[in-house]
């Protein structure tokens, strides 16, 4: 059982080994190198463009974050002052006051001095300036049609209410948006509002502060899809309503995210980052373009695509050459051995192959108990063949007889072989004394068919003499045996008038010589 196994590893490690040092198997082997070569590179590639967009994502996040933070700081300011005159508003002795000192005691000095702080107004129930920041008389102006007069009128507990952007009219139609809170009586009933005027120069200069690139957009929108503002700057998309938008339907299925999608404004692809701001009706949305996400990967994977896909063609390239070559070495191995093996002239087997097929179908003739024939054949008079027409006219003959041969045996286990001179030797497994007779009158017509001239032969053309012999199970001799029984049926043959085909006796014994003759082939 031991054995056995040892034995099948044998098999399989040459099988493989065969296998690996065929060229196939080389071409192979640098096909799938360079395969997983490019497969490496693919995923090396992928992750790094992954990554990208991973950097992308916190960068957007981060630089929302600022934004969120400075809003809402600011808001809380102005929303606190706000609060602070509604409180104060509802105070009688407030209200008793002059108008100087109202304005005093209710508006936040440093909130009404801020930079991008337009006024800061105390509108009555009609819509009617009352208290103006900026001076001890107000304004004179109505906005009981603006949507925070009308809003905060309308619900009692609105609390901080941020407007759209609108053009100020108080100050030359300033792109401006409002924070108001509603002012009510003792009673509940409406009073009035506060609110104070942000330019939107302030969300401009903001988002201006922060690189996001060439085509990189960074937006602050309305719950209710109006665009407070956005970075790049264009004046026409300010106050324009995006509630239909694909993007802005995503900004409100959560609080915030990432996707990447098509801009409506401008078409350009972008990945978004967003956040509901979670104390204000505010959306901060920050985008990078796809394009530029990708800019730095992918010049890096052009790069190292390009070296990989180089390689990888090397390898093949390579495997290739090799493989050709190995295979033109193991042809000429092959042609060498083919050379080795058969005979230069007729392109039979030569003797030594014959040797090897004789002893190869003897053994095994013995061991399954089966026939085996030889047919013995011989040129008539070929030295006085070649005494006529010349060596080369006898290697033609010598190679068409061959060839004629060759063509008279078709079944893939006969052979043929030169087995010396003019003569050669065909071997007929499993092919009994009579059909072995057949075949050899079959070679022995079709060469004389072939109507080669020969002056020095009784019969005007080339023939052959051919003796035939076969092993059967009750046959007692050897392979030896065997074959001097066809040679001494052959000078039968040759002795009784030659072109003809003689076969040995059915029983032959071994013997030292044949029959007692002593043949002398040169003369045949």
């Amino acid at each position: 059982m031991i054995g056995k196994d040892r034995s099948r590893r044998a098999t399989i490690i040459q099988r493989a080994y065969r296998f690996l040092t065929e060229p196939r198997a080389i071409v192979i082997g640098g096909l799938l190198l360079a395969v997983t070569m490019l497969g490496l590179c693919t995923i090396v590639l992928y992750q790094g463009r992954e990554d990208a967009l991973e950097r992308a994502r916190e960068t957007s996040s981060n630089l929302g974050l600022v934004v969120e933070r400075d809003i809402e700081r600011n808001f809380e300011i102005y929303d606190l002052s706000l609060q602070a005159v509604a409180d104060g508003f509802n105070q009688a002795d407030v209200r008793g006051l002059s108008r100087h000192l109202q304005r005093e005691v209710l508006f936040d000095h440093s909130t009404t001095t801020a930079k991008y702080v337009g006024s800061m107004l105390v509108l009555d129930a009609a819509g009617n300036i009352v208290l103006d920041s900026a001076n001890d008389v107000p304004r004179p102006g109505n906005f009981a049609d603006r949507k925070y007069f009308t809003f905060q009128r309308d619900n009692p507990h609105a609390g901080l209410f941020i407007s759209d952007p609108f053009r100020s009219r108080l100050r030359d139609g300033v792109p401006t948006i409002a924070l108001s809170r509603r002012l009510s009586h003792p009673d509940g009933s409406f009073a009035g509002i506060a609110l104070v005027g942000i330019n939107l120069t302030y969300f401009r200069q903001l988002f201006a502060g922060l690189s996001l690139g060439p085509h990189g957009a960074i937006s602050l929108i309305g719950r209710d899809g109006v665009m407070v503002m956005r970075q790049p700057y264009d004046p026409r998309v300010i106050g324009r309503n995006l509630s239909q938008a694909s993007t802005f339907r995503r900004f409100t299925a959560t609080a915030d995210g990432s996707f990447l999608d098509t801009s409506a404004i401008d078409g350009t692809r972008r990945l978004y980052y967003f956040r509901n701001l979670p104390d204000l009706p505010l959306i901060v949305m920050v985008a990078q373009a796809e394009s530029e996400i990708y800019a730095a990967w992918r010049r890096r994977a052009i790069r190292t695509g390009s070296l990989t896909a180089a390689l990888g063609i090397g390898f093949s390239m390579l495997a290739y050459l090799l493989a050709a070559q190995l295979r033109r070495r193991m042809r000429a191995e092959a042609e060498l051995e083919i050379l080795a093996r058969t005979d230069g002239l007729t392109g039979l087997s030569n003797r030594r192959t014959l040797g090897e097929i004789l002893e190869q179908e003897w053994r095994r003739a013995r061991r399954t108990r089966s026939i085996v024939s030889l047919l013995f054949v011989d040129i008539d008079r070929f030295k006085a063949y070649n005494d006529l027409y010349g060596h080369q006219a006898g290697d033609d003959a010598l190679t068409t007889v061959a060839h004629c041969i060759g063509e008279n045996i078709r079944r893939p286990s006969d052979s043929a072989a030169r087995y010396g001179g003019e003569e050669f030797i065909v071997v007929l497994p499993d092919t009994p004394p009579s059909g072995a007779a057949q075949i050899a009158e079959k070679i022995l017509n079709a060469v004389s068919d072939l109507g080669i001239e020969h002056t020095g032969s009784e019969f005007g053309r080339v023939t052959v003499s051919i003796g035939t012999a076969s092993w059967t199970p009750d046959y007692d001799g050897d392979l030896a045996a065997m074959i001097r029984a066809a040679d001494e049926a052959l000078y039968q043959a040759k002795a009784t008038g030659r072109n003809k085909v003689w076969p040995a006796p059915a029983r032959a014994s071994v013997r030292e010589t044949i029959g007692g003759h002593s043949r002398d082939f040169a003369a045949s």
